[in-house]
């Protein structure tokens, strides 16, 4: 550990006891069958209680390839990373059911890469065929046909975030009372907002993930080129600047209560004409006065892990990638855990953050892995409990920690780029499967990054419930450019969609921001003769109250129409909204069009 230096100037219930339940291997497993004896997929898997983290969990089988590099990417594995155990044996495909969706943080927002399509990315229905096929999935939510769910409980034990704020696309975890009602953020007397200031995008040699903004009590924390910043949360002015020794590649979605921000940069700086360097370095940065408070390295064999992803649960910071995760003490940066050499050659690919740590583990070969999420003790690494995916799995997402929310496209059968066809939310005390929804690409907008653990967008957990929008349709006048959606919700203990549902109006889109208490802060996509609207959408009544409208600017200079969603960071607190980019690129010559900037605030009167 260095000290920073001196800053410069669908599926069936299974036959043999429904979906989820103990399934026991065949009784003359074949090649790459798993050894160990025991139950298959989705039954809770107590790890042995006398074994610490990174027990192996089968013996070897198969090579392990992990993604690598920059978040995604797949890699090969290192001389030293050996085997791990393979898949069960395909379980039989599931009814219909419905969508799950990502966790959602509270205000702010932390690392993001850039998002698949949201709203409107979709494959998109005739109005007449969406009224048909509403009709039919409502009446089969009545009767229960379609969803298979378990009874493990009504999902009312659910933990509070141990301080701290989840900032990001998705959630720490639930902490929304279930009635609905409640939250920090308020109507203001005047709901008309002003353009407060534009940030103008800095000088970057090639493209540059910029990905992530924080909101602090006095500021708007935005990554830059080879540096974090931090501008006036009123005026914009920059109040610090931390320069790095590379670019950013990773930061946390959940930041202390005294707003220390875990992230992840690049050991040197991008030259020409190669525009890349290893992700190797996690720091934590106090977001209150832009110093490092420390960094370092985690050592695989004789070289740095790759890392691609970073969060905090409590006191712990966890980073994972493809040489496996490790994890660091929030204020000290002394070592918790590092990656781990078994018998098994498992490694942790990333984890959840929030109200309690999660892993996603992998074992066995590329083509045939075995998923394994565990609920973890955050200070020794010991899992608590786990959950095997399904066969199919390749990866998974932590949509919450606490409920436990996992989405992962099952036999990437999802087939619009979203990641995810299927919803689990797990038991985290013992590992038991409560409920599957199935997400129909065709109807749902929530996204995944398939290969990063906590990277989904657009979903929100709350009062026990997964909230997700629709997909863009048809309004209800069937004229073009009427195109809206909903916001609907499913119950984490039943997987049941809920009969309350929040509509956007003909010519608006909803996107899920977070959860404020029980209600969910959304932003609302506005026709071209409108301004963008933030709202809070009581979680119980699923009824809207007006938090901020933006400018009505039909010109083409319109700041806020210079920023597409799909690579957007949204971020809304106390009167203010905040519209940044995630992607930045080197301006052509050619380039004629309206100005684009980093970022732009909007704000009410105060």
């Amino acid at each position: 550990m260095t000290q920073p230096p001196p800053p410069p100037p669908n599926q069936p219930p299974d036959p043999q006891g429904g979906f989820g339940a103990p399934t026991p291997p065949p009784q003359e497993p074949g090649y790459g069958y798993p050894q160990q004896p025991g139950p298959g997929y989705g039954y809770p898997q107590q790890p042995p209680a006398d074994q610490g983290y990174g027990y192996p969990q089968q013996p070897p089988t198969a090579p392990q390839q992990a993604p690598y590099g920059y978040p995604g990417q797949p890699q090969p594995p290192r001389p030293d990373q050996g085997y791990g155990h393979p898949a069960q044996p395909q379980q039989p495909q599931s009814p219909y059911g419905y969508p799950t969706q990502p966790q959602q943080p509270q205000y702010g927002g932390g690392y993001q890469q850039p998002a698949p399509p949201a709203p409107g990315g979709g494959k998109k229905l005739s109005a007449q065929l969406q009224i048909v096929i509403a009709a039919v999935v409502a009446i089969a939510l009545i009767v229960g046909f379609g969803i298979w769910y378990a009874n493990s409980g009504d999902g009312s034990d659910e933990a509070k975030d141990p301080g701290g704020t989840t900032q990001g696309a998705t959630g720490g975890g639930d902490t929304g009372a279930k009635g609905g009602g409640g939250g920090k953020e308020k109507a203001p007397a005047d709901t008309q907002a002003k353009v407060a200031y534009k940030i103008d995008i800095p000088k970057v040699p090639d493209v540059t993930d910029v990905s992530g903004s924080w909101i602090t009590d006095k500021a708007f924390v935005k990554p830059g080129v080879n540096s974090l910043v931090a501008y006036d949360l009123d005026k914009g002015g920059v109040l610090w600047t931390l320069p790095l020794t590379g670019q950013m590649c990773g930061a946390s979605r959940h930041v202390s209560a005294d707003n220390k921000l875990p992230i992840l940069f690049e050991a040197a700086k991008r030259v020409a004409p190669r525009y890349f360097q290893q992700c190797t370095q996690v720091g934590v940065v106090d977001l209150n006065t832009g110093k490092l408070v420390w960094s370092d390295a985690v050592s695989v064999g004789d070289e740095k892990a790759r890392l691609s992803e970073v969060t905090l649960s409590g006191s712990t910071v966890a980073a994972g990638g493809g040489d496996g995760g490790a994890a660091f003490d929030l204020n000290s940066g002394n070592p918790r855990w590092k990656p781990k050499e078994d018998a098994n050659r498992c490694y942790d690919l990333g984890y959840g953050g929030g109200p309690a740590l999660v892993a996603v583990r992998k074992c066995g070969s590329y083509d045939n892995p075995t998923v394994l999420v565990q609920n973890l003790d955050p200070v020794s690494g010991k899992p608590l409990a786990q959950f095997k995916m399904p066969t199919g799995v390749k990866y998974a997402s932590i949509v919450s920690s606490k409920p436990l929310v996992v989405a992962a496209d099952v036999g990437e059968t999802a087939g619009d780029g979203s990641g995810i066809s299927d919803f689990f939310s797990i038991d985290e005390k013992t590992g038991k499967l409560k409920a599957k929804i199935t997400a129909d690409a065709d109807q749902y907008a929530a996204r995944c990054r398939a290969t990063q653990v906590e990277s989904c967008h657009q979903a929100v957990v709350g009062n026990g419930k997964l909230y997700v929008p629709t997909e863009e349709h048809e309004g209800s006048t069937g004229e073009y450019g009427s195109e809206t959606n909903e916001i609907v919700g499913f119950d984490l203990a039943t997987g049941r969609m809920l009969p309350e549902k929040a509509d956007a109006g003909d010519k608006y889109t909803y996107v899920p921001m977070r959860m404020d208490g029980a209600n969910i802060i959304a932003y609302k996509e506005a026709p071209y003769d409108k301004g963008g609207r933030v709202v809070s959408v009581d979680g119980a009544t699923m009824k809207e109250t007006l938090l901020l409208e933006n400018p009505a600017d039909r010109t083409p200079q319109n700041p806020e129409r210079s920023f597409s969603l799909n690579g957007a960071d949204l971020r809304y607190a106390d009167g203010r909204f905040f519209l940044s980019d995630n992607l930045l690129s080197k301006p052509r010559e050619s380039d004629t069009g309206p100005k684009d900037y980093l970022a732009v605030s909007f704000a009410v009167p105060r």
